[in-house]
């Protein structure tokens, strides 16, 4: 059975959403201009930056008294409040699984957030396991978190693909690791010299209908 390693936010789950929505509340509930939501998401960076640092900036820039772990609570339980799973990803999972795929969860970021994400979701019902790079000590695009995610559910790396939507992290991993991969171009050009995706897709349906019929 070739594992299927997909990437969690913007992926499997739509997080620029869920984000927007909190920010804009947090930011009327402020009083902030409600343009400053395009800082916030800049300053999010598809939630690559540290959440202690976006909280740190926010206090900042509003000049806020709110303790940074009060604001890194808030942010946490706002996105979780509004994420959820497109019943459509749900249904391309089971077919992947039924056409003998094992779909498992390889994501960078912090594990009480991202494993939250996917209990609350019911995500967790549609993939066989996940490997977070916080609980295990490496991050993609290091090769050992992929390697880490076949051991996890006893199978080899050799036939799998990976899906996601980070041109370093998702397609620059795969392409260390030597594993074909599809990358979610989220209306993005790819311009990255070094290594390129194996297939280009606007979704995560659209993938994993690439990865069946490759």
């Amino acid at each position: 059975m070739p594992l299927l390693l997909l990437d969690l936010d913007n992926t499997l789950l739509d997080r620029v959403g869920p984000f927007r929505a909190w920010g804009e509340r947090f930011l009327a509930g402020i009083g902030a201009p409600p343009a400053d939501i395009d800082w916030l998401l800049s300053m999010d960076a598809d939630g690559l930056t540290d959440r202690w640092d976006v909280a740190d900036a926010v206090r900042d820039r509003y000049g806020l008294r709110i303790p940074s772990i009060d604001l890194v609570e808030e942010l946490h339980d706002g996105v979780l409040a509004s994420i959820r799973l497109d019943p459509l990803v749900a249904c391309a999972l089971r077919i992947a699984d039924e056409a003998g795929w094992t779909p498992v969860v390889v994501s960078n970021g912090g594990a009480r957030q991202q494993e939250a994400m996917i209990r609350r979701t019911g995500l967790d019902r549609f993939v066989a396991d996940w490997v977070i790079s916080e609980e295990v000590g490496v991050s993609k695009p290091n090769p050992r978190i992929f390697a880490l995610a076949a051991r996890r559910v006893r199978l080899p790396l050799r036939g799998a693909w990976v899906v996601g939507d980070g041109p370093e992290a998702d397609i620059g991993g795969a392409a260390a690791v030597g594993l074909p991969s599809v990358w979610l171009h989220r209306g993005r050009s790819w311009v990255d010299s070094r290594f390129a995706p194996t297939r280009t897709a606007d979704g995560l349906i659209a993938a994993v209908a690439a990865v069946l019929a490759a």
